[in-house]
């Protein structure tokens, strides 16, 4: 049975895939309710903008059928790093009315773009070891991407209950999944067509965060230059299909090359946590995304990065119903990440 009017989907809306995911509470934990996928049409939506807000609402629509969503309530997450800023800043104490009421002003000074055209919240992580400070996560995000994600997602029929931010999907499925250590810090590095999404965890609060316009799509637009293709064809071939006139072994040395480029992006972030904060250094890298499918690209991060490294398992502690094809869950494990970590939140959570 389906939740009725109690419950959510995830919808992760990327740049070449919707995902969607439904979870059910079963008597403290969780169990699949429903995955799918569809592929989306090249450059709808770009750098976290939709560009054509039409098809997508066209594309939404057809996954709805798809996957026979009955669910209305729906939680979508945004990300990008031109559109959403995320920030860990020390504060005076102050209560979280007192900060509800000052946070506009408080905020000014970290957010980049006019104080009036984000929408902005926050969440009081406790007090320092200075007397009198303390710990705040500010999130600043576009009103007009957001208004932009929630109009389609209308008008294909669904009604948004809860904007999240992809970073923090990830961290809520890592809560499920993961034991917390309380001084371990561990990376959750999700990289998908045309964006990285990299939350730094502490004991399983984020203590670092940021968005890079660097993505898989750099891997299709290579194979495209080298032998010729459709962006269509190059993206078949990156996943490993031959096609006319190329095999995946010809562009082994192709998508190799190119994932230098995303691995130095990675860990230029990484040496940025590193220069700003004088605590520990990472302790485990766990990778999300549809670039984590690619042949060798987990193992290619590794010897590049230099850290203990694991492909994220979303549903580790998450019931698989038997009349799943938990061969396929298991293969798209590491797309189903963010849609997953949205699933798991509930209407009325702040």
């Amino acid at each position: 049975m389906f939740w009725g009017n109690r419950g959510t989907i995830g919808l992760d809306i990327g740049s070449s895939f919707i995902k969607v995911a439904q979870l059910k509470d079963t008597k403290g934990s969780y169990e699949l309710e429903l995955f799918d996928m569809l592929s989306l049409p090249q450059e709808l939506i770009v750098e976290g903008s939709i560009i054509d807000s039409f098809r997508l609402t066209d594309s939404l629509k057809e996954l709805i059928r798809k996957a026979n969503i009955k669910t209305k309530d729906a939680v979508i997450g945004i990300a990008g790093h031109s559109s959403v800023i995320i920030k860990r800043i020390s504060l005076p104490e102050m209560s979280e009315e007192e900060l509800t009421e000052s946070i506009k002003f408080e905020a000014e000074q970290y957010v980049p773009f006019d104080i009036e055209d984000v929408i902005l919240d926050f969440q009081i992580l406790g007090a320092k070891e200075e007397a009198g400070q303390m710990d705040v996560i500010l999130v600043a995000v576009k009103k007009d991407v957001v208004n932009e994600y929630i109009s389609v997602v209308k008008e294909a029929g669904l009604n948004p209950v809860v904007v999240d931010v992809n970073s923090f999907a990830l961290e809520n499925i890592y809560e499920v999944n993961y034991e917390i250590e309380h001084d371990k810090h561990v990376a959750i590095v999700n990289i998908g067509a045309n964006t990285i999404n990299i939350n730094i965890l502490k004991g399983g609060i984020s203590v670092f965060t940021r968005d890079s316009a660097v993505g898989s799509n750099i891997h299709t637009e290579a194979l495209q230059r080298e032998f010729n293709l459709t962006y269509e064809n190059a993206e078949r071939l990156k996943k490993g299909d031959p096609i006319e006139n190329a095999t995946p072994e010809d562009a082994f040395s192709v998508i190799e090359s190119t994932s230098e480029d995303i691995i130095g992006e990675v860990n230029r972030s990484f040496e940025y946590f590193r220069s700003t904060t004088s605590q520990a250094d990472i302790n485990e890298v766990i990778l999300s995304g549809g670039c984590i499918l690619i042949r060798d690209f987990p193992k290619f991060f590794v010897d590049r990065v230099g850290i203990e490294t694991k492909v994220i398992e979303p549903f580790r502690n998450i019931r698989i119903p038997k009349r799943f094809d938990t061969a396929y869950i298991d293969e798209i494990a590491p797309i189903a990440a963010v849609a997953t970590g949205l699933a798991l939140r509930r209407t009325g959570d702040r």
